[in-house]
């Protein structure tokens, strides 16, 4: 009657033993007090910092060529517990650290040579590229590294920057973060129908990938202040930058698409010329390609309701259709010349569709892009295009605006 006993009791210890391991953690582990988290970078063209410079003059270079210097934004759980209401003024919950080189890969190992704390780009938020850097290369040899290494998420933001990069990811503000600043922007679109949908690596290197063109939200800095101002236009066949379209250029974008989520039109009344504010509650664009024969036009469809939400014209009266008539009209007539204004720009100055028209025809006339898609944007800039855009005030506010 022992037995059974006596046999599972080595059974019991070999279980305790192996449990016991299982709890002992992984051999190679990190606490994370012990790393500097990657939540920035910026790159630009080569211009070594003062720190770069001085360890240089001692002996801290080694064998490269001065191509790019990237700058990467830290934020330790030191700095971090340290961004309190107490903290002084010239406390910052960021840190900055620039590197000059010729290698995304060897420029990140050597800040290994400057800091005990392990770098981690598991959390990196934004890359922003310098304009002089992205007309001067491919995108995918600038974010080549980035597109291999597994640490860094798919979902990470890609912003162009007016100027050197490295001033966006600077603030004057306690206890703000600069690269969290950026990613936050994008999430007023709702607001504006001049954010575009956040361009993504995954999105980018798609992108390039399909030989498009397409666009990336420019980022303006002066002063430790940035602004989302216009798209950076990067040729589908180059893969770099070729200019910029400005803030309304964007919305004309915005409208042809119709990936807006929210916004206004501000135009004028057409007799007294008093300022009228169309609020964007919704909208909707479609894009139908007409083929025949050879040739190829697009007619754009733009449907939009809103509300009345400014209105300067004193003698109007909201509740009366007539008048509701008159600032549908009035802003409709501002967003066909949105829409005409960068269609123009596309076609005329920079010859690259950044808008999805191919996109449509590949869809609904696989045969004819098949034709047509390797010299596609020279081809889309003698392309007519026709417009029909009808906005719906279906709210005028709290007030009639009628004289009493």
């Amino acid at each position: 009657m022992k037995q059974p006993h006596n046999n599972i009791r080595p059974l019991f210890i070999s279980l305790s033993v192996l449990l016991f391991l299982s709890l002992t953690g992984c051999w190679s582990s990190h606490e994370i007090e012990e790393q500097s988290l990657g939540i920035g970078l910026a790159f630009d063209k080569a211009k070594p910092s003062s720190i770069e410079k001085k360890l240089n003059e001692q002996g801290g270079g080694y064998s490269k060529k001065d191509r790019i210097t990237a700058t990467y934004q830290f934020i330790t759980p030191q700095v971090a517990s340290s961004t309190t209401k107490q903290a002084g003024p010239e406390q910052k919950s960021y840190l900055n650290v620039s590197e000059t080189g010729d290698s995304f890969h060897q420029m990140v190992r050597e800040l290994s040579l400057r800091s005990e704390q392990p770098v981690t780009a598991h959390h990196l938020k934004v890359v922003v590229i310098g304009e002089d850097l992205a007309k001067s290369y491919k995108l995918e040899q600038l974010l080549n590294q980035n597109f291999r290494e597994s640490e860094v998420r798919p979902s990470c933001l890609v912003l162009i920057s007016k100027g050197r990069a490295s001033n966006t990811l600077e603030t004057k503000k306690d206890g703000e973060i600069p690269a969290f600043r950026l990613a936050g922007i994008v999430e007023n679109a709702y607001r504006t129908t001049r954010i575009l949908p956040p361009m993504s690596h995954i999105k980018v290197e798609s992108k390039i990938k399909s030989g498009s063109s397409f666009l990336i939200q420019k980022v303006l800095s002066v002063d430790g202040q940035v602004k989302f101002a216009g798209a950076a236009v990067i040729d589908g066949k180059t893969h770099k930058m070729t200019g910029f379209l400005n803030e309304e250029e964007l919305e004309g974008v915005t409208w042809i698409t119709g990936k807006g989520k929210g916004g206004v039109v501000k135009s004028f009344d057409k007799e007294t010329g008093q300022l009228i504010v169309y609020e964007i509650e919704s909208m909707k664009s479609s894009i139908v390609p007409r083929v025949k024969g050879d040739n190829i036009s697009f007619d754009v469809k733009i449907e939009s309701v809103g509300r009345l939400s400014e209105n300067w014209v004193v003698s109007g009266d909201t509740f009366k259709n007539e008048f509701l008539k008159k600032a549908e009209k009035s802003s409709e007539k501002e967003v066909k010349r949105l829409v005409r204004n960068v269609v123009e720009k596309m076609q005329k100055e920079y010859q690259v569709d950044v808008a999805g028209f191919g996109n449509r025809l590949r869809i609904e006339h696989p045969k004819v892009w098949k034709k047509v898609k390797k010299d596609w944007d020279q081809t889309f800039s003698e392309t007519p295009i026709n417009y029909d855009v009808k906005l719906t005030i279906n709210d005028y506010g709290a007030s009639d605006g009628s004289k009493k």
